[in-house]
């Protein structure tokens, strides 16, 4: 489904029936790349998952954007469709900085966040470092699940971002530059949310370590680290992840 909001052709999935989970992705990916974790939640619940301007469907913002930009755009979204303020967001990697910011914004007011392998805390810089050596090892083996022609875009978006060229698309560029250097610990402080964090043992993107600052920053957080699973941890072990997902929104 399509809708225009503030002048960008949007894509987005709403199905399901019930309270309302937002579902947010993570940079270079879409919501097909959370299609398996939303059919699930849509058993019990209305899931909206979009696709953030610039990826999948959407098109791309006509200017440079921060989390504060696409905070007030997935915003807009829910009030284009008409929706009431989301029970739960979800939010995968810079899905989950994304969630954090917009929550601490005040432009989505949920009752509950899960956080999985969510960016965030670039306090660290091996970071990046570790995020260029995951894309380097694993940018092939991430996206085999997918369509050959959704693979071969997203391994590039991936790659690109990586890379000091970031092969992505030339409006995101900037996009991604200031994205990645706002760091959301202060907005996590700052949270009133009852937080569940999803992190894999062997996440060579976002380490476990950004998980558990999360957990030490967010008050009555809890933190669930997944053994034999990488930074697609909804993906690598999607059903101990839906599980946590459930029990935790119940």
């Amino acid at each position: 489904m399509q809708v225009v909001v503030d002048g960008l052709m949007t894509s987005y999935e709403l199905r399901g029936k019930g309270r309302l989970v937002l579902i947010l992705h993570g940079w270079g990916d879409s919501a097909k790349g959370l299609k398996e974790l939303a059919g699930r939640l849509a058993k019990n619940y209305q899931v909206l998952a979009l696709d953030l301007p610039g990826f999948g469907a959407t098109e791309a913002p006509k200017g440079v954007w921060d989390l504060d930009d696409y905070a007030r755009f997935v915003s807009a979204v829910s009030s284009k469709l008409g929706l009431e303020q989301p029970y739960a967001v979800v939010g995968h990697s810079n899905g989950g900085a994304l969630a954090v910011r917009a929550v601490s914004l005040k432009e989505l007011r949920p009752e509950k966040l899960v956080l999985m392998a969510a960016s965030g805390v670039r306090t660290n810089s091996r970071v990046k470092r570790a995020f260029i050596k995951f894309i380097a090892k694993t940018g092939n083996i991430a996206t085999i699940w997918m369509p050959e022609h959704y693979r071969q875009a997203l391994r590039k978006s991936l790659y690109g971002v990586a890379g000091s060229d970031m092969l992505v698309v030339p409006a995101l560029q900037e996009t991604f530059k200031k994205t990645v250097r706002q760091d959301v610990q202060a907005d996590a402080v700052a949270l009133d949310v009852p937080t569940l964090l999803i992190y894999a043992a062997n996440d060579d993107a976002i380490p476990l370590a950004d998980g558990k600052q999360y957990h030490s920053l967010i008050k009555g957080s809890r933190l669930e680290v997944i053994p034999e699973a990488g930074h697609f941890v909804h993906l690598d072990q999607p059903q101990k992840v839906a599980a946590l997902i459930e029990d935790f929104l119940k």
